[in-house]
């Protein structure tokens, strides 16, 4: 089931967050990647910043996978998906991304590591595309609030509403 979560899930997303990224760990530039991966601090600056988080419940009633979505100015971002690495391969990101989708009628833009090849494919398989280095460089620097060294060794995928470059 999917359901809009609340602050009372933050140590759950935070763990979901957490427990997903290690399939960053040694993949990313050692320099951009640390334990842990997302601090509560950390969240709750996002939360703060308007991204609303979504998560997939199974039906033992856990949390098994988030993801955020963020309106900025105008167009909509998805932020922070993540399944409990037990959990991966079940549809579960699949599920959560056509939810996230049927909530905006605005372009979707979404940022993520440029080695991690398996969100990439993944954004891909559901009719993302990768932008130029130079609209990522541009759009990142617009729309999100990251260092300079991530600007570096990311890449930014669009959705069919964004318009072709």
């Amino acid at each position: 089931m999917i359901r809009p979560c609340t602050q009372g899930d933050a140590r759950g997303i935070c763990a979901i967050i957490n427990d997903g990224a290690q399939a960053y760990k040694g993949i990313i530039p050692a320099d951009c990647w640390h334990e842990p991966y997302m601090p509560m601090s950390e969240l709750q600056h996002e939360l703060q910043a308007g991204v609303s988080f979504w998560g997939y419940q199974d039906d033992a009633g856990e949390l098994v996978g988030v993801m955020g979505i963020q309106q900025v100015c105008d167009v909509t971002l998805i932020r922070h998906a993540y399944v409990r690495t037990a959990h991966r391969q079940h549809g579960i990101g699949t599920q959560l991304l056509t939810y996230l989708r049927s909530l905006t009628a605005r372009p979707i833009l979404i940022g993520t590591w440029a080695d991690a090849l398996w969100a990439i494919a993944f954004y891909q398989k559901h009719g993302f595309r990768l932008l130029t280095p130079q609209e990522k460089n541009h759009l990142l620097k617009l729309y999100w609030t990251i260092p300079q060294r991530q600007i570096e060794t990311s890449v930014v995928l669009a959705d069919s509403n964004w318009p072709a470059s």
